[in-house]
């Protein structure tokens, strides 16, 4: 009988061109659907909740397949992540019922970004801060973040290409915190556009440095306009932390 399944998983974007299937490079869903069809001798192919972009992390992404499998489907994750690349692990699996949707169930989003602040870059970090070498602002950052927070249109912070008509959003946090020299960023959200997170990011940069004044964060998003906003982040700050359900 066919049922439905959950996974969790983590990730290092590094070396994949992102989380969906495409011509060009090799994916996080590409490598998922060839080791679950090789491990449970069917035709899978899942469907993922975030569509991460090329260089994008993540300790809970999350996707479902469907599958008529007799493993139990909570020993799915240890027996698939002996298959799996050590660059990709399944954090849980279990049954859900089968009319569940990662993308289209109310869902809260978290990202965080992570910027590494100081005078000169260091290589252990690399792959998973955005290194920048004048000082920022962290004060700054936090009042412009308080103007992103709550229910907006952000089309200002959606790059082109996208697809979507409805570029209403809602943010329910947006934390700015320095520890040592590592700046996180932490947003929470009910979705969020193609690019938003990165863009939002980079126009926090732009405040930290001195170029837009917290308050002109509000003018860029009644601007509903991309080239109001800053620039877009580089991905390898960026995980995704996780995503919960209600």
């Amino acid at each position: 009988m066919k049922k439905r399944i959950r996974l969790i998983i983590a990730y290092d974007g590094t070396n994949y061109c992102g989380w969906q299937i495409q011509i060009n490079g090799i994916t996080v869903e590409e490598i998922l659907n060839k080791a679950l069809s090789d491990l449970l001798k069917e035709d899978i192919a899942v469907i993922g909740a975030s569509r991460t972009d090329s260089g994008v992390h993540a300790l809970g992404n999350v996707a479902v397949f469907d599958s008529e499998t007799k493993i139990p489907p909570e020993k799915i994750s240890f027996a698939l992540n002996q298959r799996l690349p050590n660059d990709i692990r399944i954090q849980k699996s279990e049954e859900v019922p089968l009319d569940f949707h990662p993308r289209f169930c109310d869902s809260v989003k978290t990202y965080e970004y992570k910027i590494l602040n100081r005078r000169f870059d260091i290589p252990l970090y690399r792959l998973y801060t955005h290194f920048v070498y004048m000082p920022l602002d962290v004060d700054k950052m936090k009042k412009a973040a308080a103007y992103i927070v709550g229910e907006h249109d952000f089309a200002s912070f959606c790059s082109s290409g996208s697809q979507v008509e409805n570029t209403v959003r809602t943010v329910y946090t947006l934390d700015v915190s320095k520890t040592d020299d590592i700046i996180s960023i932490k947003i929470s959200g009910n979705g969020f556009l193609y690019n938003m997170v990165r863009i939002i990011v980079g126009t926090l940069i732009k405040v930290g440095l001195g170029v837009y004044p917290p308050e002109h964060v509000k003018e860029i998003i009644e601007a509903k306009d991309r080239y109001a906003a800053g620039p877009k982040a580089p991905a390898c700050g960026l995980t995704l932390v996780e995503i919960e359900y209600r």
